[in-house]
């Protein structure tokens, strides 16, 4: 599978060693060369005195494998979805897949020392950094002072955040909105569900065989449901902005 530079994001200004991307992504140098003859991850861009450098793609790509192997996923099986993506998708678009993939594994929190956090997202961390992210629900102090619990589907979306030009105040306001509409979906599309599934055994109640496959129905249906929000949010989100700025 060939990759195109939009996807690899060597040309994008942040080059990283092998060593620097395996602290990044949380894996080992191994891991990564690995990944590499297995065509799961495009080759570095070589550089001077023939230093392979790597992009924001690859981090991604890397963080989009990790989700698909907590979701039982075997090499194999990561190599072919891997192959099924378009050939120029960008960074953000591989950490677009990352979050749907993660979105209906079950939420998880990993206790990380502030040595550990800062390794993982390749820059230091300010007392001001931490109560960003803290406010983002990134991470949560514990009693140990240099210890958090960590979201790692979210800490990557956090880090860059911090970069973004735009009060936290505004960053906060705007999760407030999206929390807000989101449970708002959530409740509506639970209650289609609830009326299309649970109610007609609503007079004798459902059998165990029942419970069963409505389980195994809300599980299968649950991914579906989150990319099609996805999709209607990015597209919304195109109009108002063409409505607000112009084709350009």
């Amino acid at each position: 599978m060939k990759e195109s530079a939009t996807e690899t994001g060597t040309g994008s200004g942040t080059a990283l060693t092998v060593d620097e991307l395996a602290a990044r992504a949380g894996v080992t140098v191994r891991t990564i060369r690995f990944y590499g003859t297995r065509g799961l991850l495009p080759p570095p861009e070589i550089g001077p005195r023939r230093v392979g450098r790597y992009g924001p793609g690859h981090l991604s790509r890397l963080a989009l494998i990790e989700e698909l192997q907590h979701q039982g996923m075997t090499l194999s099986a990561i190599e072919r979805y891997l192959q099924q993506l378009p050939p120029d998708l960008s960074a953000q678009d591989l950490a677009l897949h990352r979050a749907l993939v993660a979105s209906w594994i079950p939420d998880k929190a990993e206790d990380t020392t502030r040595e550990q956090l800062e390794r993982r997202v390749g820059r230091e961390l300010t007392e001001d950094d931490l109560d960003r992210l803290a406010a983002m629900s990134v991470l949560v102090r514990t009693d140990a002072p240099d210890v958090f619990q960590v979201d790692p589907g979210l800490l990557h979306l956090g880090v860059r955040l911090l970069d973004v030009p735009i009060a936290l105040e505004t960053i906060l306001a705007a999760r407030t909105v999206v929390l807000e509409h989101s449970r708002s979906a959530a409740r509506e599309l639970s209650r289609l569900f609830k009326d299309e599934v649970w109610e007609p055994y609503r007079e004798g109640g459902p059998g165990a065989e029942d419970v069963a496959r409505i389980k195994s129905l809300s599980a299968h249906m649950q991914p579906m449901v989150v990319q099609a929000l996805v999709t209607a949010f990015q597209r919304s989100m195109k109009e108002e902005l063409r409505e607000a700025f112009g084709e350009g």
